[in-house]
């Protein structure tokens, strides 16, 4: 296991973020409670109360940063008391932050233009109205607050759960269609439970499937997590067997061979670079496997030496990138998944707006090139963060015929 400087430098930035955001929010509002026309007592006490909410935002950040990983899976009184809270309001403060920030930045620019402007010397030495300042402070806190109250929307509903999303494909004639249940990115972690993990086992079992595959990303940031998460996978009893890939969390925080033996005892087939070819009653098809694009050493050659230009294959692959490079090699259908459908994104003026969009072309749903056809998965866990908005977790049914 090697971590790249490419994700040491990420990381790094976004600590240093979340650091130096959480510093600027708290001198922030110390300063408002100086100014503020509480009596100095009870300006004490609530300048005593913000440092306190500070210090242990500060320390349950080291505490996640340097021991978070030995905790494996925390008590509900840690998680829904301590981390949860931290996770909502991080997040959300960030974009508290950048409201502020940019607030207080046109404030300055205002009064450096006003201070070099001669005709508004006069103006200079009058005293502000203190009615519109209290009016413009109270609107700018609503609007700052906002966020996090968005954040905790999105962790508490709409990060929980999910949604069976089912899509039809003619693939090659099979009727009925074949049965294939994906699930991608599952961040066993903090905030992916062994509970959860089993409910979604049950979801997918309630299904039915013919085919169960997997696309990579079971861990979040530890092999601690692994157990539980093959463990819940494992319940799945499909007709023709369970596949899956590795992502890139399997590359950060663990061996490719401890992955491959964990899952091959629960009887999960792990895809190196390779393929199999299923007999059904409907006829045969082909399930194939590469590694990660980025961290891994994928070799898609190497997975499709060998197979019969007419069989069927589905190619699984945590990243949905090789999609070109599928459809032109005849792939019929490459399942993907990775970028959790942008996790955040943001609706405005019917366009979406999320950060995934600026890396890759194909952050969810369906995709066609000629005849081979891309279907990338939103994930059921989340990375970074517990917040999901306007993308919700998702088991996806496809029914191939």
């Amino acid at each position: 296991m090697t971590l790249s400087i490419r994700f040491i430098v990420v990381r790094s930035i976004i600590l240093s973020l979340l650091v130096g955001s959480q510093l600027y929010l708290y001198i922030r509002g110390d300063r408002a409670l100086r100014r503020s026309r509480l009596s100095p007592r009870r300006r004490r006490q609530f300048r005593a109360a913000l440092a306190g909410f500070f210090l242990s935002i500060a320390t349950i950040y080291l505490f996640v940063l340097f021991g978070g990983a030995r905790l494996q899976h925390p008590s509900p009184v840690i998680l829904y008391g301590l981390l949860y809270p931290a996770a909502i309001w991080s997040f959300g403060s960030l974009f508290s932050f950048v409201i502020l920030l940019f607030a207080d930045l046109i404030g300055w620019c205002a009064r450096l233009l006003r201070w070099r402007s001669p005709h508004d010397a006069l103006s200079r030495e009058e005293a502000p109205d203190p009615s519109r300042r209290r009016f413009v402070q109270t609107g700018l806190s609503a609007v700052a607050a906002a966020p996090v109250l968005i954040s905790g929307y999105g962790a508490s509903w709409e990060g929980t759960g999910h949604t069976i999303d089912e899509v039809r494909l003619v693939l090659a004639g099979f009727d009925p269609p074949l049965r294939v249940v994906q699930v991608s990115d599952i961040h066993s972690g903090l905030f992916m439970t062994p509970s959860r993990m089993r409910q979604c086992a049950e979801a997918v079992q309630q299904l039915q499937p013919d085919l169960f595959v997997l696309t990579g990303d079971f861990i979040s940031n530890s092999m601690s997590y692994l157990a539980p998460c093959v463990e819940a996978m494992a319940h799945v009893r499909a007709r023709y067997g369970s596949f899956a890939v590795l992502g890139n969390h399997e590359h950060w925080y663990g061996e490719p061979e401890e992955f491959v033996a964990a899952f091959d005892a629960a009887g999960i087939t792990v895809l190196q670079n390779e393929h199999r070819v299923i007999e059904t009653d409907r006829g045969r098809i082909a399930v194939a496997g590469i590694d990660d694009l980025r961290f891994g050493k994928p070799d898609l050659d190497r997975a499709l030496t060998g197979l019969d230009p007419l069989v069927p294959t589905i190619l699984l692959s945590h990243r949905p990138e090789i999609f070109p490079r599928a459809a032109a090699r005849n792939v019929a259908l490459t399942l993907a998944g990775h970028y959790h459908g942008g996790q955040v994104n943001v609706k405005l003026f019917g366009f979406t707006l999320n950060v995934a969009r600026l890396l890759s072309p194909y952050t969810e749903g369906l995709y066609q090139l000629g005849g081979s056809h891309l279907y990338v998965n939103r994930g059921l866990g989340t990375t970074g963060t517990p917040v999901r908005i306007n993308a919700p977790p998702e088991i996806t049914l496809l029914h191939l015929a």
